[in-house]
């Protein structure tokens, strides 16, 4: 992603405008081609495996309908040739080529990126004014579409089981994005995306876990990894003058023990790593079909073939005492902080021409016994 001048770098982004306001960048991808169009996301939708929605409707009439995938090709003839849009996500794991244009988002943490979305409008096409709780930079990629926001609006949403579509809006902003436009939005502003004719916007959002998400994550993990399991304790208990009151020590107590494991900075560590690496996966990364020996994956890299990182797994890493830990999809692996930079990174992965030695280079075999990485041809 290109920020258009030296008055706007990654840093001034980052400072002012990074979950504070919008903005706006004119060819941010400057001629962008789109790598995929209209009919390759239709055969998409139809897969089995992929999350499609078929939005129709308008504002303010609001008369929406959704229906979801997988889709069949009679679908998509019978469509209008308007007021209808096509929404699949997690299109950059589908075509893996795709992922290079996650790259462009790595002035963000890994972790924070989430998915690429990629909706296909005929004229007039819209989800209807929303609000999303988490950000995300609009590419336009073929056509154009009129973006209008709104920082002060009425929250109140329609009653309807599949769209959480404001009951009235009044944009405050407005424009026509053109094919490598680029605007991005922080939480919380209210947008409404039209067509203006066929087209196709893609949508790269963040990750924004709530602290709900957090909390019934941590009380999983617990269950599962607290050897310890702490319980409530009062030895310095009283008789109380009201037995049927909760005492404010008894509060005390409670607070401290839901705060204790997140005291625990070795512990705690290993949980958000988990966590992160498992947020919001769309499916468990498919182990292969038979058990890889390390003489077969240093003959494979010997002759020519490269790691890849499985799309639907995701790898992090973290420093921790002597080495690193690596995260893959909620599981934690050992390894020195060389290997773990290689592993999540996929070009340094794809620079590998031999195994590292001892237990760095098990645990490569490990990950593509488990399905994270794969052998590829060049």
């Amino acid at each position: 992603m290109r920020f258009d001048s030296a008055s706007l770098t990654i840093e001034r982004f980052l400072a002012d405008f990074w979950q504070r306001r919008p903005l706006l960048v004119r060819q941010a991808f400057p001629g962008f081609e789109p790598a995929l169009d209209a009919d390759d996301l239709a055969g998409l939708a139809c897969e089995e495996l992929a999350e499609a929605r078929l939005v129709t409707g308008s504002f303010p009439e609001h008369d929406w309908s959704v229906r979801f995938g997988p889709f069949s090709e009679t679908d998509f003839a019978a469509l209008p040739e308007s007021g209808w849009t096509l929404l699949v996500q997690d299109v950059e794991k589908h075509y893996p080529p795709l992922r290079a244009l996650m790259d462009e988002f790595r002035f963000l943490p890994a972790w924070r990126i989430d998915d690429l979305m990629v909706s296909v409008a005929g004229a007039g096409g819209s989800v209807g004014p929303h609000v999303d709780q988490y950000d995300v930079f609009l590419l336009q990629a073929a056509g154009q579409r009129r973006w209008e926001i709104a920082t002060e609006y009425d929250p109140e949403c329609l009653e309807h089981e599949d769209l959480s579509v404001l009951q009235s809006f009044s944009p405050e902003q407005s424009w026509v994005l053109e094919p490598g436009d680029v605007l991005y939005l922080p939480p919380g502003v209210a947008h409404h995306g039209i067509a203006l004719g066929p087209g196709m916007t893609w949508s790269i959002g963040m990750r924004a876990p709530s602290r709900a998400d957090l909390h019934l994550a941590l009380g999983e993990w617990l269950s599962r990894e607290d050897p310890a399991n702490e319980r409530y304790r009062d030895p310095d208990l009283r008789p109380p003058e009201n037995p049927a009151e909760i005492g404010r020590e008894a509060v005390q107590r409670f607070r401290r023990l839901a705060r204790s494991f997140a005291d625990d900075e070795d512990g705690f560590e290993v949980f958000v790593g988990a966590f992160l690496s498992r947020y919001r996966l769309a499916h468990e990364p498919a182990r292969p079909p038979g058990r890889s020996e390390a003489a077969e994956i240093e003959r494979a890299l010997a002759e020519g073939q490269i790691l890849r990182q499985n799309p639907w797994t995701r790898l992090l890493w973290s420093r921790a005492a002597g080495g690193a830990r690596v995260f893959a999809a909620g599981a934690e692996f050992r390894c020195s902080v060389r290997t773990a930079r290689t592993i999540c990174d996929s070009g340094r992965l794809a620079q590998l021409t031999e195994l590292p030695a001892g237990a760095d280079g098990a645990l490569l075999c490990k990950l593509v016994d488990e399905g994270h990485l794969y052998l590829e041809s060049r």
